[in-house]
């Protein structure tokens, strides 16, 4: 059935896709759940997918603007980046016979145990070494979970944020794998829900959020210090993790 192009409709995804931009300005990315419960208040989660593909892409482009290759950390994405592509694959390839409530359910408690480790440890911003397994076990994981319910972001962090990176790196090294990964799960999204006649007048109203949003977002990543980056993405991360138990619990 098409979808009704109301004002509401408009008012609502708008929302939604400036939500998306601010979480990728500030955080490089990662974050976009937070914003998809606004756009399931007005249509399907298989056409949201549909309406977000191109604009991730959008959003990505625009994000590079402001992390650049220097905030990039180049030994974790020569990893990461590869278990991406494999993961991407395979959630494509199982995504029509996946229990997505299953894998939402365990994402989000994994999340839970992951932050409340974090917060019973004091918070603080830890420096742990690299691990190449776990690197390549986070980009698969992110690569499933992003192409099946756009929740890439908590396996990704998992693995990041105990390096104890700067904030910019961290932010930057999200922003370009979310890139990678985008670009490449737009494909398949692209295959199972093109967006057409009010789906794609809709995303094209939606590009205009994308330079003011993820530019907010930018602003307020420069006025906070590495600590409280940190905990504010933690604390994003228990959001995602309870936007997953819900979907999972009640589908």
């Amino acid at each position: 059935m098409e979808l009704e192009l109301t004002t509401a409709t408009i008012l609502v995804t708008f929302a939604g896709v400036f939500l998306i931009c601010f979480m990728k300005g500030a955080f490089g990315g990662g974050f976009a759940i937070v914003g998809i419960p606004l756009l399931s208040l007005v249509m399907d989660p298989i056409t949201a997918g549909g309406l977000l593909a191109p604009l991730f892409i959008a959003m990505d482009l625009f994000g590079l603007r402001y992390w650049k290759p220097s905030t990039w950390s180049k030994p974790d994405l020569n990893v990461l980046v590869p278990g991406l592509v494999v993961g991407i694959g395979i959630g494509y390839g199982l995504f029509r016979v996946l229990d997505h409530r299953a894998i939402a359910i365990v994402m989000a408690a994994v999340t839970l145990i992951f932050v409340g480790l974090w917060f019973k440890a004091g918070g603080n911003v830890g420096v742990k070494p690299r691990s190449s397994p776990k690197a390549v076990a986070a980009g698969i994981t992110s690569g499933i979970t992003t192409m099946v319910a756009h929740s890439g972001g908590p396996p990704l962090a998992m693995y990041l944020l105990p390096l104890g990176l700067s904030k910019q790196v961290y932010a930057g090294t999200t922003s370009l794998f979310f890139t990678v990964g985008n670009l490449l799960k737009a494909i398949p999204w692209l295959i199972l829900a093109r967006p057409t006649g009010n789906v794609l007048s809709l995303a094209l109203i939606c590009l205009l959020a994308v330079p003011s949003g993820v530019w907010l977002g930018w602003r307020l990543h420069a006025k906070l210090d590495q600590r409280q980056l940190y905990r504010a993405c933690h604390g994003l991360l228990v959001i995602t993790a309870l936007k997953l138990l819900w979907d999972g619990i009640l589908g």
